[in-house]
């Protein structure tokens, strides 16, 4: 009987196998790349998406500040206490001593404030002081959380900073021109809430407070 050779194998390795298994690794690899890439682009480097650090909240800020001050009158420098001779009184009225006449103020808030500014000043010391006045062990994260709350964004709060069972901070309140500014003293019933002010421009600073 007629023997068959064994027949011997002519398929060798293609050359291109390896080159098309590392196109496809590439592909798969560039294809990872273009999803993390536009995620990174949805979102800031945080984590929080794009627009939410900056533009939505900044809109907010502006809106509570305008909210408040809306019963205000306009951005208009303080008014003069009124000059010249004084007026005669009316018949029958009491001359009251000049050792009692109140003294206009010549420097401080009352002054170096617009009107608008002002009058929003004692609107926002009463809406912070009426939400941190019952706030139990005010560190400086629930005091961050309750003005985060009310509208005032991380970037106007300045100077949070606990010592013993008090913590304290300031609000830049700047808007439209204005120099408005709070400093506040958080410490449950000896919660105070003060107005200062703070330069027209520039980095925040807080001046001259209220006395």
């Amino acid at each position: 009987m007629r023997r068959t050779p064994a027949l011997t194998s002519t398929i060798a390795s293609s050359p291109r196998r390896p080159q098309a298994a590392l196109a496809t690794a590439v592909l798969a690899a560039l294809v990872l790349t273009a999803c993390g890439t536009e995620k990174t682009s949805a979102e800031d480097p945080q984590g929080k998406p794009a627009g939410t650090a900056q533009g939505r909240p900044v809109a907010a800020f502006t809106a509570m500040l305008d909210e408040v001050a809306q019963s205000c009158p306009p951005s208009a420098a303080p008014e003069a206490p009124p000059s010249g001779p004084a007026q005669s009184l009316p018949p029958g009225a009491v001359e009251v001593s000049p050792d009692v006449e109140p003294v206009a103020p010549t420097s401080g808030p009352e002054v170096e404030l617009n009107a608008r500014d002002w009058c929003a000043s004692a609107l926002h010391e009463e809406r912070i002081t009426q939400a941190l006045w019952d706030l139990a062990d005010p560190t400086p994260a629930k005091v961050r959380a309750i003005l985060n709350n009310l509208g005032y964004i991380d970037e106007r709060i300045h100077d949070l900073k606990q010592s013993g069972a008090t913590t304290r901070f300031s609000l830049d309140l700047r808007d439209k021109g204005g120099r408005l500014c709070v400093v506040g003293t958080v410490a449950g019933e000896n919660t105070i809430i003060d107005t200062c002010v703070a330069p027209v421009t520039g980095p925040f600073t807080p001046g001259q407070r209220k006395r």
